[in-house]
């Protein structure tokens, strides 16, 4: 046994001294395959477009510990039994998934010709190389965004980033995404809504006047009809307030039960009122008997734009105190660092191009001098010569005949 396996260490020894021989002998096709690569590694690294990579960082709205108060009132009792398990993800790929949006991606394009600079014929095609060129990471351990922009020119790379950002804001600004831009923007739509309504009122009010002519109004009912549609206009804009924060909040929320307190307040001074000149369903009636049929006309045309006015005033005053609370909440997106033009190539690496030449050289190489090797000694041998070819009779291509 012993002498076997001298033997086999001896055949190993040979082989690779072999090997050895064989790559010696064949040193000039490693040689000249290692110097061809290294040279089109050479062209390479020296023939590739230079290419710059401005980064900017953002910082994004701090919003766990307000998201955490809130699941912990919505869920009351439940929420420390619930601990870490609520399944909440990093808030960053939020903004990372909308700095990806096709919105985005394609205002970027149009505004910077990005068509035309990727010699691209399909929006899609410049949005998948705007994509490879823009990098968004928002994974990192600093809570940070990072977006880095490569272009050819350094410039260009750091306005495209800069750009990025402006064009991610503009998005933002039509989105709500806290809580208090959430309520900003509902109270914007309603304040449309009221505005038209006030504007409907108003063009009804003066074909009237022009229709019949205006008519004076007594400082009684005048005082009965504004304190009326103030009342009234107050229900509408609680009804209205109620209903945004039903939206987002739990029932138990103090100011929702707050505000539903205040509903029930305006109410009850609108049923006091009611029954001193106005009928049940909170309506106010007005003296048909002294009054003309075409100033009454009047009157409710004037009672109607009071009412929307009331109605639009105390919907602009929510609406300022919601802008207020976005702004305190402090920007959607801060930028920490600006992006720069960069003072140095980001590509390509000509060091490593050169290294990897090298080794993907040396290896073909001396792969090619093995395979040279082993022909010959196959060559040398008849019966594996005669094999050999016969496999070349069996792929060669023989003319056909007619």
């Amino acid at each position: 046994m012993s002498a076997q396996k001298e033997s086999a260490q001896q055949d190993d020894e040979i082989s690779l001294l072999d090997l050895l021989i064989a790559i010696g002998r064949k040193k000039k096709i490693v040689m000249i395959t290692t110097s061809v690569v290294l040279v089109i590694g050479l062209l390479l690294a020296f023939l590739l477009p230079k290419k710059y990579t401005a980064e900017t960082t953002l910082l994004p709205p701090q919003r766990q510990h307000s998201l955490s108060s809130m699941l912990a009132s919505s869920l009351g009792g439940l929420a420390s039994l619930a601990g870490n398990n609520l399944g909440i993800k990093n808030p960053n790929d939020m903004y990372v998934a909308m700095f990806r949006s096709q919105t985005v991606e394609d205002a970027m394009i149009r505004k910077y010709g990005l068509m035309q600079e990727y010699h691209a014929k399909l929006l899609s095609v410049a949005r998948k190389d705007f994509e490879e060129s823009a990098k968004v990471d928002g994974s990192s351990k600093d809570g940070l965004i990072h977006i880095s922009v490569t272009d050819r020119n350094p410039q260009r790379a750091a306005q495209l980033a800069n750009g990025y950002v402006a064009e991610f804001r503009d998005l933002s600004n039509h989105l709500a995404v806290t809580g208090a831009a959430q309520r900003r923007l509902f109270f914007q739509q309603q304040m449309k809504t009221a505005k038209n309504n006030l504007t409907n009122a108003e063009e009804a009010l003066v074909h009237t006047e022009e229709k019949s002519g205006m008519f004076t109004i007594s400082g009684q009912a005048r005082a009965l009809i504004e304190t009326g549609t103030n009342l009234k206009a107050q229900i509408a804009a609680k009804e209205v307030e109620i209903q945004g924060m039903e939206s987002f909040a739990a029932p138990d929320n103090p100011n929702l039960v707050q505000a539903k307190l205040e509903l029930k307040a305006f109410q009850s001074q609108l049923a006091k009122l009611s029954g001193q000149g106005g009928d049940a369903s909170g309506e106010l009636i007005l003296p048909k008997g002294k009054i003309p049929k075409a100033g009454l006309d009047y009157l409710r045309k004037y009672r109607d734009v009071q009412y929307y006015q009331a109605i639009f005033d105390i919907l602009a005053k929510q609406f300022e105190v919601a802008k207020l609370d976005e702004a305190r909440e402090g920007a959607l997106i801060q930028v920490v660092d600006p992006a720069i033009p960069p003072d140095h190539k980001s590509s390509p690496k000509r060091a490593l191009i050169l290294a990897g030449s090298l080794a993907v050289g040396l290896f073909l190489g001396i792969f090619l001098a093995l395979a040279a090797a082993g022909l010959e000694n196959m060559d040398q041998n008849p019966e594996t010569r005669r094999q050999l070819q016969q496999l070349k009779d069996a792929f060669r291509i023989r003319s056909l005949k007619h």
